[in-house]
């Protein structure tokens, strides 16, 4: 997969958030997208997942070279961040069933298998909203991690979590991230250590 981003600028109300942003992302390398808080790292991961639109400029989305169209391109992106919201009226097991109809599982695995990579077995005939806010986060990074995607979006990754559940989030990304196109925003150094290359949002201001 690959993403190029010519010109992207973004715009709320009369205030630029960044401006002229000329970028081409490639699969297999793992970026890392710095800057403030509030200059716009996660307005970026909005507008590169077709969430948002970019006030101006153009992204080109590429598999095997053919381009995709845009419209398209939820097919391909899974992402997880604090701010996206899980039903918390489904319990553990619905949440993953509801999931799977639209985002599969990498090949080989299964809502037990899952169940246990986000060691939260436990808890399966229990409803989200009854979840501590480590253990939404645990299962926001399980389903984006694990899902057959090519390109994973992370935003604040670790945020909620303690060291026992940092450690598990970056081993389940080493286990799930070979040959996918991973961008993190964050400016935490945990999150970010393994990264191949950098976006700072600050020289788009």
């Amino acid at each position: 997969m690959e993403i190029i981003l010519e010109n992207i600028a973004k715009r709320y109300l009369y205030d630029w958030i960044f401006k002229k942003i000329h970028f081409h992302f490639k699969a297999p390398i793992r970026y890392a997208v710095l800057g403030a808080n509030g200059s716009g790292k996660s307005t970026l991961l909005k507008i590169i997942s077709g969430h948002l639109s970019p006030t101006k400029g153009k992204l080109t989305y590429l598999a095997d070279g053919q381009q995709i169209d845009a419209e398209e391109i939820y097919k391909k992106v899974s992402f997880a961040a604090p701010y996206i919201d899980l039903i918390e009226e489904f319990t553990l097991q619905e949440a993953i069933a509801f999931h799977q109809q639209f985002k599969p599982f990498r090949a080989g695995l299964t809502n037990k298998n899952f169940l246990s990579l986000i060691q939260l077995e436990q808890a399966a005939q229990k409803e989200i909203r009854f979840f501590s806010s480590g253990m939404k986060q645990r299962l926001k990074l399980g389903l984006a991690i694990c899902s057959a995607t090519p390109i994973l979006l992370l935003d604040e990754p670790t945020s909620n979590l303690d060291q026992k559940s940092i450690d598990w989030y970056q081993q389940l990304l080493n286990q799930f991230a070979d040959n996918r196109l991973v961008i993190i925003a964050s400016n935490e150094k945990r999150d970010i250590k393994d990264c191949e290359e950098q976006v700072d949002i600050w020289s788009y201001k």
